[in-house]
């Protein structure tokens, strides 16, 4: 019947702790309406604000979106083009692929991605055709994470193996440090943190929305992570809170960080963070009461001593015995492995024939290199406006000899310098499975309607190029429907993709998972390693020390740039109605700098560092602390006006301790008024 409302179930596939279930009101084969699913547990009928916006928004604009293959006609920079078939499109990429890697290896063909889907296929298959093409890949977790990542292999043996969330009805208290849910886990500030029967206590130099509503908020200066770390367990260990057997059974090195905990005292902790003496304790009694769960959250390796940051605070659960039972643990993320997925089969790693990657806050210098660099492939990703060094970045992505293609659903700032940009298709118009990274749930991708124009999911795009360059592995061209109802075979979920696809989400395990129940940790001694000779191996301290930053002098401020609740990463700013949300780009300074430096809220100011100069509308609050700056990532530099910026173009690219990652959270800037 004409007209007749049809509600098509799917899940959000973006890069949140969340991944809400979606119920999408289609009628006469049209979307109307995308609402959160009202039987899912996380979404329970009510998406996100920026979800509910750019679902309904941007993302049903045809308009708005990218709708066939293009081709450069205009200077790199101007984002001018002209339509052209994909027959065309793939058959030019392919010749200039095959001219460079016969004249220099496929090395020289460099390939940048992330999380702009995070749903298995669209995210994974890709690498299937780079690895046997030889391409060199941007390590995409550099520009995120690989810090935490690296410094929790050392201490648990792995990241993604986190507690099952479900556990926190046991847990008597949730520590937060360096997450900000109520920005990048709306559904988890807005229901979990608040159902949870336990105290939650917020450790962060911002005083966001979470923090507000939390128990308790140790606001401390940036930097001082480990420091506190250290103070909170000083305190465990004079008030008796120290779980000995367990660390005599199940951890390596407490002897050596015993002494250093010693001399870490409330009143030395609250010299090195700020955060006063009595709160230390207070927050200390509360975990070390436990069980306790602890999250550490992305921004917190986000440093300079990023990796050593989070060894320290991973120590913390060791410390009181909190594994191996219900509402204990520690989560950084959970991986798809957790779930059975193989990730090997995904990416078909068999077919890998490439040089190991380099970190994103080298691509710059990378991208400037003739001989090294000859193109460049952006999937899933915008890095013109994510990554560092964005002033010298924009200039080496102008090489008129870097044949780029980029790949996307929107034109962007990468696109504007792209030799060819090839339409993908939303998360609304194919099929594919998204495992959630902070729940232990799986869920369907479903498609909802066509794509739109000639776009096609990434992992079509890339089987078209493979032919294209006359490729023939079987590994290739498999199909969607063979690898969902692979990976629904190794997840163990029964029946049809359509019977899965009506449920939406499941939970694999029906009842909370205890982390490492057998508390048998993935490190070469099978135990927590206090003391880590891999980590000494590699140039670190056996112990974490308690190290904290120097803070900014000579007027300068520490910048932060965390996440907009309107933005996902640089997701969502080219929708009209989040553009009218987040206003002008501001900064937000305490009323204690303000004075020093004679500003006042609505200034227009300046920061300044050697890397670049950015404008921006003052704001004056104390929800952050003394020396520091605080402005959100994410804004589109095309969509900034003359200056073409966003702060990445503060960011010098610097690397953090461990892992070639990020230490955004490490800029320092100055300011004055315009």
């Amino acid at each position: 019947m004409p007209g007749e409302k049809e509600i098509v179930k799917t899940t959000c596939p973006r890069d949140c702790y969340d991944s809400c279930g979606i119920a999408v009101i289609k009628r006469g084969g049209k979307i109307t309406k995308v609402l959160g699913d009202r039987d899912h547990a996380v979404s329970r009928g009510v998406l996100c604000g920026k979800c509910a916006l750019a679902y309904n928004g941007v993302f049903l604009d045809q308009a708005a979106r990218l709708t066939h293959p293009l081709r450069r006609v205009g200077p790199k920079g101007e984002g001018r083009f002209e339509a052209v078939s994909w027959d065309a499109a793939l058959g030019a990429i392919a010749a200039r692929f095959q001219a460079i890697v016969a004249e220099s290896g496929a090395g020289a063909i460099i390939h940048a991605h992330y999380t702009g889907t995070c749903s298995l296929i669209a995210n994974c298959f890709p690498m299937r055709f780079f690895q046997r093409l030889g391409a060199q890949e941007v390590e995409p977790d550099t520009v995120c994470n690989m810090a935490g990542h690296v410094a929790l292999g050392y201490v648990i043996g792995t990241s993604s193996i986190g507690f099952d969330p479900r556990t926190a009805r046991d847990a008597a208290s949730i520590v937060v440090w360096g997450a900000n849910p109520s920005a990048c886990a709306p559904h988890q500030h807005k229901h979990w943190l608040k159902e949870a029967p336990g105290k939650v206590i917020v450790i962060d130099p911002v005083r966001h929305a979470t923090a507000e509503a939390a128990d308790l908020h140790l606001q401390l200066y940036p930097g001082t992570d480990a420091a506190l770390a250290y103070a909170l367990m000083h305190v465990l260990r004079r008030d008796g809170l120290i779980d000995r057997p367990f660390l005599a059974a199940h951890t390596v090195g407490w002897d050596e960080l015993e002494p250093m905990v010693e001399e870490c005292t409330p009143d030395w902790g609250e010299t090195a963070t700020g955060v006063p003496a009595g709160l230390i304790e207070q927050a200390a009694r509360i975990y070390g009461a436990g069980p306790a769960l602890l999250w550490l959250g992305q921004g917190l390796q986000r440093q300079k001593a990023g990796g050593n940051t989070m060894r320290a605070c991973a120590l913390l659960p060791a410390l009181t015995g909190n594994y191996g039972k219900p509402g204990a643990g520690l989560i950084y993320l959970n991986g798809a492995e957790r779930k059975g997925v193989d990730g090997d089969y995904l990416v078909a790693a068999q077919l890998n024939r490439s040089p190991p990657p380099f970190s994103q806050m080298a691509l710059a210098a990378r991208l400037e290199d003739a001989a090294r660099a000859q193109a460049f492939v952006c999937w899933n990703i915008n890095p013109a406006a994510s990554s560092p060094e964005q002033a010298r970045l924009h200039e080496a992505l102008k090489r008129d000899d870097l044949f780029t293609v980029v790949t996307d659903i929107f034109e962007t700032d990468t696109t504007d310098f792209a030799d060819y940009v090839l339409p993908a298709a939303s998360f609304l118009e194919f099929d594919d499975l998204v495992s959630g990274y902070f729940n232990l749930s799986f869920s369907a991708q479903a498609q909802v309607v066509a794509p739109m124009g000639e776009a096609l999911p990434n992992q079509e795009i890339f089987r078209r190029l493979a032919k294209a360059m006359g490729f023939d592995e079987p590994e290739l061209f498999e199909s969607d429907a063979e690898i969902i109802a692979r990976v629904m075979d190794q997840v163990g979920i029964a029946g049809s993709f359509d019977e899965f696809k009506a449920k939406g989400t499941v939970w694999p395990e029906p009842e909370p998972v205890i982390q490492f129940a057998d508390l048998a940790f993935p490190t070469p001694s099978g135990k927590i390693e206090i003391a880590s000779e891999r980590a000494e191996a590699d140039g670190h301290a056996r112990v974490p020390p308690p190290s904290a930053d120097v803070r900014a002098s000579h007027g300068r401020l520490r910048l932060l740039s965390p996440a907009s609740p309107w933005l996902l990463n640089d997701s969502y700013a080219n929708d009209a109605k989040i553009a009218e949300k987040l206003g002008p780009a501001t900064v937000t300074l305490h009323p204690d700098d303000a004075k020093a430096h004679g500003l006042e809220a609505g200034d227009r100011v300046e920061l300044a560092n050697e890397t670049g100069r950015l404008l921006l509308q003052l704001k004056v609050s104390d929800i952050v602390p003394p020396g520091t700056a605080l402005s959100p990532k994410g804004r589109w530099p095309r969509r900034e006006g003359a200056a073409r910026a966003n702060v990445n173009v503060l960011n010098p690219g610097e690397m953090s301790d461990m892992g070639e990652s990020t230490c955004v959270h490490g800029v320092e800037v100055s300011i004055a008024r315009v």
